[in-house]
């Protein structure tokens, strides 16, 4: 038997001609099936799953198995496609937030602020966003993220059978998704950072809330490296578990947490600052060790790099009033939106504003809503560090009110390339930590 490299760098080797070979093309899994049976080998073709809560039916995993050891994994995907892409081709550029914010419902502002960055673009506005926007627009972002990274460990944990682990992740979410309700008067899906700015200015009381919430979570997430960090239990399941080194991601387009634990410190933040990161004091975590373990690592440094951004944020937020939305009228509804003292609703001064002081707000306001503002023609990408990765946004207008194509380079669609090269040689149990060090959101990669 002699080794050969073919041409993507990969170690294959030539076989006799007794020995039989199976290959697989995407859609022949029955006939595959078959043929193995009919060889009367050990070897037998499975569905896994779901084995993780955001793979409830909607991630298929097909693995070959020779007893315990997995000799060959693919990723079926398909099953919770719902079209949001095309969906935004018939509504305004302001209700494709509703739409988009929906995709990766576990980083739902990352979503909604690459989709407006990419539409300030074509609008030509990116500099006239107020600062005060900019600087909620990352306030949200950076909670988000500690959110997204503690439903990541949870469900991690869970599977594992770390039931703990389970309880305090989402013990601590708890506390962010309140200052959200807060905010945006919903837990998820917020559609609160739009075009131009965002929705609303923060209520009053919030700064305090967030203000008072820092130490706890920072507390919980010291709670959970207590509980995780050198248990040998956590540690002979993950370490040198979904190994994927530099090299591996760069071939498969790897970005975030996954390729951050290779010892690469690529972080849209640094490398193409937006929103204003490039004044913010903070680092980019790495690890060296390329498996599962490094990524947990590195999600748990990066949440305190979160909470160090949020503490200057509020800094500023609490020294610098100001508007929230571009001063084009075009764009900018008549009158500052504001939810109701009651958390539902427009507060009272926004629809004063529209429906007695003023028939030309109303007209204009009505026409804003119904018909939208139109977008110049032409095309724009924008790209920025979701917790999962890079996400971007390619939009497309012809002058119209609605997109004319809005496409998204979700991270998970591109990260759960990972799942055979991470789990091929390992055990079965493996299969598990690997796909969930990736933190794939089929809601993302469906979309």
């Amino acid at each position: 038997m002699t080794a050969r490299t073919d041409a993507y760098g990969a170690t294959t080797h030539d076989v006799d001609d007794e020995t039989p070979v199976l290959n697989a093309a995407g859609g022949d899994w029955d006939d595959l099936v078959d043929e193995a049976a009919a060889l009367h080998e050990e070897r037998i073709v499975v569905n896994m799953g779901p084995q993780h809560p955001s793979t409830h039916g909607v991630l298929r995993l097909i693995l070959e198995l020779d007893g315990e050891t997995v000799t060959e994994a693919r990723a079926g995907i398909g099953y919770l496609h719902t079209g949001i892409e095309k969906n935004m081709e018939y509504r305004t550029w302001t209700q494709g937030v509703t739409f988009c914010t929906r995709m990766d419902y576990v980083m739902p502002l990352f979503n909604e602020a690459v989709y407006c960055l990419s539409v300030e673009k074509l609008l030509g506005i990116t500099d006239q966003i107020p600062a005060r926007a900019q600087a909620i627009r990352v306030l949200m972002m950076e909670l988000n993220r500690v959110t997204s990274h503690l439903v990541c460990l949870a469900t991690g944990g869970m599977e594992m059978g770390a039931t703990t682990v389970m309880t305090i992740g989402f013990r601590e979410r708890e506390r962010i998704l309140r200052i959200f309700e807060a905010i945006s008067g919903l837990r998820m899906n917020h559609a609160y950072i739009r075009p131009g700015g965002v929705a609303a200015d923060l209520p009053a009381g919030t700064i305090d809330q967030v203000r008072e919430n820092i130490p706890l979570v920072r507390k919980g997430i010291g709670e959970l490296e207590a509980l995780l960090n050198e248990n040998p239990v956590l540690k002979a399941r993950m370490c040198d578990v979904g190994y994927l080194d530099l090299t591996g991601c760069m071939a498969l387009g790897m970005t975030g947490p996954v390729l951050r634990s290779t010892g690469l410190p690529h972080d849209l933040r640094k490398a193409d600052p937006y929103c204003g990161y490039e004044t913010y004091d903070f680092d980019v975590p790495v690890r060296d060790t390329c498996d599962a373990y490094a990524r947990y690592r590195v999600r748990v440094d990066e949440m305190y790099q979160s909470l160090r951004i949020v503490e200057q944020v509020i800094q500023r937020l609490d020294e610098n009033p100001g508007p929230v939305m571009v001063e084009d009228k075009k764009i900018a509804w008549p009158a500052q939106l504001a939810v109701g003292s009651d958390g539902q609703g427009n507060s009272l001064d926004h629809i004063r504003e529209i429906m007695g002081e003023s028939m030309e707000s109303l007209i204009h306001h009505f026409k804003l809503v119904t018909e939208g503002f139109r977008v110049p023609p032409g095309q724009a990408y924008a790209a920025i560090e979701s917790p999962k990765g890079e996400i971007g946004c390619h939009t497309v207008s012809d002058g119209g009110t609605r997109p004319y194509r809005a496409h998204f380079r979700d991270p998970s669609f591109n990260n759960l390339q990972a799942v055979a090269a991470m789990a091929e040689g390992g055990s079965v149990a493996d299969v598990i930590v690997a796909v969930a060090s990736i933190d794939p959101v089929m809601g993302g990669v469906d979309r």
